[in-house]
C-alpha cells in the first residue's frame, strides 16, 4: 500500500467516522421526541406544527449567522433548480412532522416506532433503485420480511398501517433527495424551513382567537421554542451523515430512534402491544438483524484486508 493510498484510506475512514457520529447524535435525539411532544399534547398538532416551523427557522437563522453562511444561503436562492428540490423536501418534512406530532399526541407512538423501523429497509430499496446501490441476498430477504410484516399488521387490524408507511415513505424520500442535491446541510435546512414559514404564519393568523394555544410567557412557550432546537439539530446531523455515508449505511443507525420510541410506547405510555404487534415487530427485528449482519460484513473484510497490507 503506497503512502498516497494509505492517506486516502485514512481520510475516507475519518469522513465515515464523522458521518457515523452525526448519525448517532441525530437518531438518539429523535428517539426522545415522543417524550418531548407529550408535554404539548393538549395543543392540536396543526398549531404545534406551525410554531415548530417558526421557531425552527429562527434557530437555524442564528446558526447561519454564527457560521457566517449568509452568502452561501443566497447562492442557493440563486439556483432555481436547487430551490425547487428543496421545496420538495419542505413538503416532505412538513407532512412528516404533522403526522408524527398527531400520532404521538393521539397515543399511537407504537405505530410511529414501526414506521421508523421500516424506514431503514425502505432506504435500502431507494438506494438500490435510485442510486444503484447493490443489494446482497440477505438484504433482499430483509426487505421481503419487512413487506410480510406490514401485510400481517394490515390483515390483523383490518387496515393499512398508514401512519407507519407515511412516516417511513416521506423520510426515506427526504433522505434520498438531501443526499443527491449539492446543498450544504445548514444552508439547505434554512431554505427548507424558510419556505414553510409563510404557510405557518398565514395559518396562525387565520386561526386567530380560535387557536387553542395563545402565546404567553409560560411553560408552553418554553416547549414551543425548544421545538426549533430539537427539530433543527437532528436534521442538520442527519443531512451531514447522509452526505458522508452510503444511504444503506445511514439505515443501520436509523433503528436507534424507533427502539427508544418502542420502549417509551410500551413501558412509559402503556400502549397495547398485541400478538399481531409481536409478530410484526418480530419480523421487522429479524429483518434488521439480517440486514445489519450483512452490512457490517464488508466493513470487517476491508479492515482485515488493511491489516494484511
Amino acid at each position: 500500500m503506497t503512502a498516497d493510498t494509505s492517506a486516502q484510506t485514512q481520510d475516507t475512514a475519518q469522513i465515515k467516522r464523522l458521518g457515523a457520529t452525526y448519525a448517532m447524535l441525530a437518531f438518539v435525539l429523535w428517539g426522545f421526541n415522543p417524550a418531548f411532544f407529550k408535554f404539548l399534547d393538549h395543543i392540536p398538532a396543526d398549531e404545534i406544527l406551525a410554531y415548530r416551523i417558526f421557531w425552527s427557522v429562527a434557530f437555524v437563522a442564528v446558526l447561519v449567522t454564527v457560521g457566517r453562511r449568509w452568502q452561501s444561503v443566497m447562492r442557493v436562492f440563486r439556483a432555481p433548480k436547487q430551490v425547487l428540490w428543496l421545496f420538495l423536501t419542505t413538503v416532505l418534512l412538513s407532512g412528516n412532522w404533522f403526522i408524527y406530532i398527531w400520532a404521538v399526541n393521539s397515543d399511537q407512538v407504537l405505530e410511529t416506532s414501526l414506521g421508523y423501523y421500516i424506514n431503514p429497509l425502505l432506504s435500502v430499496v431507494i438506494g438500490m433503485v435510485m442510486l444503484r446501490e447493490r443489494l446482497s441476498p440477505l438484504q433482499t430477504v430483509a426487505v421481503v420480511l419487512a413487506g410480510v410484516a406490514v401485510l400481517i399488521l394490515t390483515v390483523g387490524f383490518g387496515r393499512l398501517p398508514w401512519i407507519s408507511l407515511w412516516l417511513a415513505g416521506t423520510f426515506g424520500i427526504y433522505g434520498y433527495v438531501r443526499k443527491v442535491i449539492k446543498v450544504e446541510s445548514l444552508d439547505g435546512l434554512f431554505v427548507e424551513t424558510l419556505l414553510m414559514v409563510p404557510f405557518a404564519i398565514g395559518y396562525l393568523v387565520w386561526l386567530g382567537d380560535t387557536a387553542v394555544y395563545q402565546p404567553g410567557i409560560d411553560r408552553d412557550l418554553f416547549f414551543m421554542v425548544l421545538t426549533g432546537v430539537i427539530t433543527a439539530l437532528p436534521l442538520l446531523w442527519f443531512a451531514a451523515a447522509a452526505r458522508r455515508l452510503q444511504l444503506s449505511t445511514v439505515g443501520l443507525f436509523q433503528y436507534i430512534a424507533p427502539s427508544m420510541q418502542f420502549l417509551l410506547a410500551v413501558f412509559a405510555y402503556g400502549e397495547a402491544f398485541t400478538r399481531t404487534h409481536m409478530v410484526t415487530f418480530g419480523l421487522i427485528w429479524l429483518a434488521l438483524v439480517l440486514y445489519s449482519r450483512d452490512s457490517f460484513k464488508p466493513a470487517r473484510d476491508i479492515k482485515t484486508a488493511g491489516r494484511i497490507d
